[in-house]
């Protein structure tokens, strides 16, 4: 298990769209307005994350990559973002081929959490993980770092569907790889209050999950889906906006959990 000087959380689902990059971003960017020293790690391919938090694609001197395959450490991958607190290791192309080059490795699979265990993980009280739509060695290092699961969910039609395939991946990896893995929690994202099965959808999972769903819905939100174009999280773009004040509400669940659990 990751050490308890931090709290290591990542975000997942096998789903594309889901808002799993936007929660990852404006959650953290959330933490960090309250003060806690937070650190995003950009486990997507396609680098998002990084993008939607302004660092170019130049800038990016070392990565993800790098991390993994043990040739730089946190301190040297890490990057300050505009939001005071809050750094990011960016993402680049070369993740598509890391599976090839660990996949013979006894330790493939625990690569992350090796590097965010030493110092410069640990000068951080939250790291945040963003990893790819897919469960592939990416995912599964990021959950073996982990020390809990956070699950973004689109109200849609075949989101509890998707849920259960992912739960299922979650206790395949509490099994074999990091029997302390837990779920912080799951987000419903993009609600619609005007579409009947959005409500459908939040109460079948409320009926399913219980607590272990926020109480915080994510509303489709335009100025949101406007904040990455101009590499800003939406907290910093447009505060007031609805899918902002949602973000900062569930930053206060997450916290709230974390206490609980800290008490429990």
């Amino acid at each position: 298990m990751a050490s308890e000087r931090n709290r290591i959380i990542t975000i997942a689902n096998q789903k594309g769209g889901v808002g799993k990059t936007t929660t990852a971003i404006n959650l953290a960017t959330a933490l960090a307005a309250i003060g806690e020293r937070v650190l995003i790690v950009d486990l997507d391919p396609q680098g998002n994350a990084s993008t939607g938090l302004g660092i170019q694609r130049r800038d990016r001197k070392f990565s993800s990559y790098d991390l993994l395959v043990g040739s730089h450490t946190v301190e040297e991958a890490a990057v300050d973002t505009a939001v005071p607190n809050l750094s990011i290791i960016p993402s680049t192309l070369d993740l598509l081929g890391l599976e090839m080059e660990i996949s013979q490795q006894a330790d493939r699979v625990y690569r992350l959490k090796k590097a965010l265990d030493q110092t410069g993980g640990l000068a951080y009280s939250y790291i945040l993980v963003d990893c790819p739509p897919s469960f592939n060695l990416l995912t599964m290092n990021a959950m073996a770092a982990a020390h809990s699961v956070l699950v973004p969910l689109q109200c849609e039609f075949f989101a509890l569907e998707g849920l259960s395939q992912l739960l299922e991946t979650i206790n395949q990896v509490r099994r074999g790889v990091n029997p302390s893995l837990d779920i912080q929690g799951i987000v419903l994202t993009m609600f619609d209050a005007r579409n009947n099965l959005a409500q459908q959808v939040v109460n079948d999972v409320r009926t399913h999950l219980g607590e272990k769903v926020y109480r915080t819905l994510i509303p489709r939100n335009v100025r949101v889906s406007e904040a990455p174009s101009y590499g800003k999280p939406a907290i910093l773009y447009d505060l007031k906006c609805a899918g902002s004040q949602a973000y900062l509400q569930l930053a206060s669940e997450v916290i709230q959990r974390e206490r609980q659990r800290k008490a429990a």
